[in-house]
């Protein structure tokens, strides 16, 4: 490929990269801000009409959203793949006429990996899974944020709220997928290089809701995930950790103090997200305790084991293992 043609594909992945990182930590703001100047000006009659359509719509986030397969195949998607690059590794046969509840590990500092495999087609899930449907579970606050709410569920975001993810794993047919961060936006601030960190062993909501739908539970590890940002020294105990913490219920989202390439932009690191085996799940409308301790005990080996099998085909030493908190 002649350098110059190389340089126009490298720029096309930095922009596709940058739109994305607009989207998501710049995007709110502005479609926010818009509505309201629309509120105080002549036009106000415009925003007070989207507010009106906006709480007929309100439940859309927890009913399985708004998908759009023009937009999830978006050729700046491919690029977007491309920067990283980002792989989709597929260990097992799914069966479309099941349910499923992805447990997607580590969460990294923005769920880089999940988006691009499970919100695009960059990656080739339907190739790879035909016949299942991937929704990627977000904090519900999303949400509450006009047109970037609906912007967001073309791709196939949905709302983490418990009835989301139940109105997905009980349709009749099958072929739903959840997507779930399990150690959700607290394992953010783990989220550094060489990290191996996984907030898993209080984490049993996913668990007693597959149960109780009966869906298939699959591990899902993404190799890389953690390497794509630096953070700022933050240990448990500092005063940087502290605060995160206490910030993060009030917030509802963490606030990791990371940077890239050139402030925000990530680093160029591969990433290979891989689907393990499912486990199947028999259904239990009222679990007990002892159930779900069975089946996370269960999940944690079943992960585990996805990732000790993988990590040397993708660069981790042999001596490294997940440290489960």
């Amino acid at each position: 490929m002649p350098a110059s043609s190389s340089r126009f594909c490298r720029s096309l992945q930095v922009f596709a990269v940058l739109q994305w990182l607009f989207l998501f930590l710049g995007l709110s703001q502005l479609c926010l801000a818009v509505l309201i100047l629309a509120l105080l000006s002549p036009a106000w009659i415009l925003g007070v009409l989207y507010l009106v359509w906006l709480y007929g719509d309100r439940n859309t986030p927890r009913t399985g959203g708004r998908r759009s397969a023009w937009v999830r195949n978006w050729a700046i998607w491919r690029h977007f793949r491309d920067y990283f690059p980002i792989s989709l590794v597929k260990t097992a046969e799914l069966d479309p006429s099941h349910n499923y509840l992805f447990g997607f590990h580590p969460h990294g500092v923005l769920v880089i990996g999940a988006f691009s495999n499970f919100c695009t087609e960059a990656t080739g899930f339907s190739r790879l899974f035909p016949g299942l449907c991937p929704h990627l579970l977000m904090l519900p606050c999303w949400f509450h944020l006009p047109v970037f709410r609906d912007y967001s569920m073309l791709s196939g975001l949905v709302s983490s709220a418990k009835a989301s993810a139940a109105y997905l794993l009980s349709r009749p047919g099958g072929g739903q997928v959840a997507v779930l961060a399990v150690g959700g936006p607290l394992e953010a601030l783990e989220a550094k290089p060489g990290a191996l960190s996984l907030r898993i062993r209080n984490q049993k909501g996913f668990v007693k809701l597959a149960l109780e739908h009966g869906a298939s539970l699959v591990p899902v590890f993404s190799f890389g995930e953690n390497e794509l940002f630096q953070q700022f020294p933050n240990p448990p105990g500092s005063w940087v950790r502290t605060a995160q913490e206490a910030l993060q219920p009030l917030l509802s989202v963490s606030l990791p103090l990371f940077h890239g390439r050139l402030g925000l932009l990530p680093f160029r690191r591969p990433i290979y997200t891989v689907v393990g085996a499912p486990i199947p799940v028999r259904r239990s409308p009222r679990p007990g305790r002892a159930q779900v301790d069975a089946l996370h005990a269960l999940y944690v080996e079943r992960l585990t084991r996805l990732f000790e099998e993988h990590k040397a085909r993708y660069g981790v030493p042999a001596d490294r293992h997940l440290v489960l908190t």
